[in-house]
């Protein structure tokens, strides 16, 4: 964590909740659910081999089981498909980008399907920091802004409009998103 510029390291310090235990407002899962609250910080990541598909207008734009999620406190998982597994010519780079105190810098990626264009549907990590290597030039896809499907399930949004984590049934939260929950 040395080398990392002091912005980023004073960013990772600032976490109220780091994955050691369910708070108590946490809500407990039930047979086959996980919690967010399980979920560590910093991040892991790891396969995930069920299907993943990312529509818009009913046009596949990714299709894969090869897809790897983002596991971390208090957030939804996010799932990132290699780009193989992704219809490029649907892509147009977007100005936008952010940092991840974690992951590094993210460019985003506009959607285009005919006369549709959904802009910052989606990012992607070109050169991502130390540890989330697996990730770098996957892509992953806001479900507010495009239909995303994890076996068959619709995943909703995570709340607010910046986090894009993928909620499906198998997970219990509440998530980071919502008003007053900027440092869980």
């Amino acid at each position: 964590m040395h080398d990392l510029p002091p912005g980023l390291r004073r960013a990772r310090e600032t976490w109220e909740y780091r994955g050691e235990g369910r708070p108590d407002f946490a809500v407990e899962p039930g047979k086959g659910q996980e919690s967010a609250w399980d979920y560590p910080r910093p991040p892991r990541v790891e396969p995930d081999d069920r299907r993943v598909e990312v529509f818009c207008c009913g046009v596949a734009i990714a299709d894969t089981r090869r897809a790897v999620r983002v596991l971390e406190t208090a957030s939804p998982p996010t799932f990132y498909i290699p780009p193989h597994d992704v219809r490029i010519g649907h892509l147009e780079p977007s100005p936008r980008t952010s940092i991840c105190e974690w992951k590094g810098r993210a460019d985003y990626w506009s959607v285009c399907v005919g006369e549709k264009f959904v802009e910052g549907a989606g990012w992607s990590y070109p050169e991502p920091l130390a540890g989330y290597e697996w990730i770098a030039k996957y892509f992953s896809f806001y479900p507010s802004k495009v239909e995303c499907y994890v076996d068959g399930q619709r995943a909703m949004p995570q709340p607010g409009g910046f986090y894009g984590g993928w909620v499906t049934a198998e997970l219990v939260g509440p998530f980071k998103g919502e008003p007053g929950t900027g440092w869980w």
